[in-house]
């Protein structure tokens, strides 16, 4: 914790957030993502929490994947609501990089970059399965926002990978339900 003009202040929390199947896949097969379209409607879990976010930490498969939302307004995270500083974890960055977009090589420089870059908003929040397994390994996560929507997909993407993983213990701290999804908000326990 650190000081503000005398106030007390918190480094940003890391949460990662993603939609998922009832079944538990983020993405179809080869990451395809088209599925979402239906199911990204009126939330207001997900469209109160863009206010809060002063960073993304982003998988390079994110990154470059297939955005729901492609070429229409709505592109880009939380359907094009959300505008701001973007570090991609990848270890093949690209000989140029976007505006407001760094490419990061490693989770430690990549995770102290986006708290920086988040100032006093609450979340840095975390897009993608890679970097959000990555992120709970290395006990840097503290929360996740799971939006489940009504469909099975049966194979692709899943929200967590962790094959021969531990367990890791998970405290519900909210459960609410949107027009097209039932959103399940977790605190990670250490």
């Amino acid at each position: 914790m650190g000081t503000i003009d005398g106030r007390a202040t918190t480094s940003p929390r890391l949460l990662y957030s993603a939609t998922t199947s009832l079944d538990g896949y983020i993405s179809g097969p080869g990451g395809d993502q088209s599925w979402m379209t239906g199911y990204l409607g009126p939330n207001p879990v997900a469209d109160e929490l863009v206010s809060d976010i002063g960073a993304l930490l982003v998988g390079a498969r994110t990154f470059g994947g297939d955005d729901p939302n492609r070429g229409t307004d709505k592109e880009g995270a939380f359907s094009g609501q959300w505008h701001g500083p973007q570090f991609v974890l990848t270890h093949r960055p690209p000989d140029a990089a976007p505006a407001g977009v760094t490419f990061v090589d490693d989770l430690d420089t990549a995770v102290a970059a986006a708290k920086e870059a988040a100032g006093d908003k609450t979340y840095v929040n975390v897009l993608g399965a890679s970097v959000g397994r990555q992120c709970l390994e290395a006990g840097v996560l503290d929360e996740i926002l799971v939006l489940v929507a009504p469909v099975l997909l049966g194979d692709g993407v899943r929200l967590f990978e962790r094959r021969g993983g531990e367990t890791v213990a998970l405290e519900r701290t909210s459960v609410s339900r949107a027009p097209l999804a039932t959103n399940l908000w977790f605190r990670v326990h250490p």
